[in-house]
């Protein structure tokens, strides 16, 4: 189930629940070194070398209950009290030729760390974060203050981090991604129930364990809706075949696709299921379709007259929810919505940024400020805020923190794939139900389809993602 986001605070206080209701500190301390070694397993091949540093509290304890548990792997345990005197192994091992890739694993410092680093300390960081090898932080990199996000002094910079329990604040901060790396959850280790929740919560592939709900086997094409997508223009007209392709991947009962004439030809002789028509101005039989998407390849300077002012009085008046994306997002301003119909706008932080007039980097400072602004300034509607942990919410309630996904994912049209297969779903009357349950769902199995692709190779492209998106390869599929 999803996770509250929790403080250091707040942390502290959960482990005192749990050794007061009789849980021993060593039976949690080896579960989180157990779940930290499956996490290293997964990242690495039998084979690999790794470097496991330790140190004296707690995070040294699971680091070293995780060297304990990396079988096939060649693994050398260092527990350090003094950085003086880790230097000159560190410096060796380094040197070391080995067979296969080099890890390590990082149990330097935890949350307890109330000093900045600096002298020998500071070098030892800095040693580790000019190695020419990944490192897995246990639970947080060391140095870092994972309730702001910045190093104290100096800083492990991860490829990996893998936190115990729930994430923690700091570790979601703008400022803590060039540290934190990839950020995975283990939340098993043995505490009690989580006692807090948050504003903040992160996704876990379990929330959709019984989703998508399960299809009628009396239904049929009509029974699953009608989505209508508005997108493409001369030179952008792959934008609208990938957001049909994303679309299908939601398997709605009926895709229409409408672009302006001078790209039919090219975007319907890629597209079979989907049916594609050209735009023109009398264009009006919008009550057939139960969801609509515009935006996706929308950015010519010679639209059809017309097609913007449609797109608007869809969102402004239409009774089915409405996607707005890329390049439409800049049309919104001040276009309110007279229904309770859901309202998605989908923008990455230069869109945001452009939308609340103000630079990508104060859009970044504050993402959750930025997306209940969006939401607030557009009534009150659904934002899928993109980039690093992707963010879905509205003005007010809780906010979900998206798990998956990777830095590959950062392709042209990668967007537009997502913006129709959400918009695929919220088509669809079971998901209309609930529509930040289906956003969060879209949201997570793409950034899961991308995960599934980098595991198995490099050098995917978009066309693998939309296939990967179809596969039923995870919970929840």
């Amino acid at each position: 189930m999803a996770l509250p986001v929790i403080s250091i605070a707040q942390m502290r206080e959960w482990e005192e629940k749990t050794w007061a209701s009789g849980q021993s500190q060593k039976a949690v301390i080896e579960k989180a070194g157990q779940a930290a070694a499956r996490h290293a397993c997964r990242w690495s091949n039998p084979g690999d070398a790794f470097l496991v540093l330790a140190g004296k509290g707690h995070n040294g304890d699971d680091a070293r209950a995780a060297a304990g548990c990396l079988p096939d792997r060649q693994v050398t345990l260092i527990n350090v009290s003094a950085a003086e005197e880790t230097l000159a192994p560190v410096r060796s091992w380094l040197q070391t030729s080995a067979p296969g890739r080099r890890w390590i694993l990082d149990g330097l410092f935890g949350i307890g760390l109330s000093r900045s680093l600096e002298g020998a300390w500071w070098e030892l960081v800095n040693l580790l974060n000019q190695a020419d090898c990944p490192v897995l932080a246990v639970d947080v990199p060391s140095g870092l203050d994972a309730d702001s996000g910045e190093p104290m002094g100096a800083a492990i910079k991860a490829a990996v981090t893998v936190t115990f329990g729930a994430p923690k604040k700091g570790l979601l901060s703008a400022a803590a991604a060039k540290y934190v790396g990839r950020l995975e959850v283990a939340a098993d280790i043995g505490l009690v129930p989580c006692p807090f929740t948050s504003e903040l919560c992160w996704i876990t592939s379990e929330d959709f364990q019984n989703y998508p709900p399960r299809r009628s086997d009396d239904g049929h094409k009509g029974s699953f809706g009608h989505l209508c997508i508005l997108a493409g223009s001369r030179g952008y007209h792959g934008a609208a075949v990938l957001a049909a392709l994303g679309a299908q991947r939601a398997q709605p009962g009926l895709i229409t696709l409408v672009v302006p004439e001078d790209i039919y030809i090219p975007v319907a002789s890629q597209l079979r299921s989907t049916m594609v028509r050209p735009w023109t101005p009398d264009f009006r039989d919008r009550e057939k379709f139960s969801g609509f998407l515009f935006g996706p390849g929308l950015a010519a300077s010679d639209l059809p007259p017309g097609m913007k002012r449609q797109c608007l009085e869809i969102w402004r008046e239409g009774g089915e929810p409405v996607v707005a994306d890329a390049s439409a997002l800049d049309w919104l301003p001040g276009a309110g919505a007279s229904n309770q119909a859901a309202r998605v706008i989908t923008p990455h932080p230069g869109e945001a940024a452009r939308l609340l007039a103000c630079t990508v980097a104060e859009a970044l400072e504050d993402r959750v400020s930025t997306l209940r602004r969006l939401s607030t300034s557009l009534g009150n509607c659904w934002v899928v805020l993109k980039g690093r942990h992707t963010l879905i919410g509205r003005g007010a309630g809780e906010i979900a923190i998206n798990s998956s996904g990777n830095p590959r994912l950062a392709q042209g049209g990668a967007g537009d794939l997502l913006a129709g297969f959400l918009a695929g779903l919220l088509a669809q009357p079971a998901h209309q139900r609930n529509p930040g349950l289906a956003l969060r769902y879209a949201v997570w199995r793409h950034g899961a389809a991308a995960d599934a692709l980098s595991r198995a190779a490099d050098g995917w492209t978009l066309d693998d993602l939309a296939a990967q998106i179809g596969r039923n390869s995870w919970h929840g599929g």
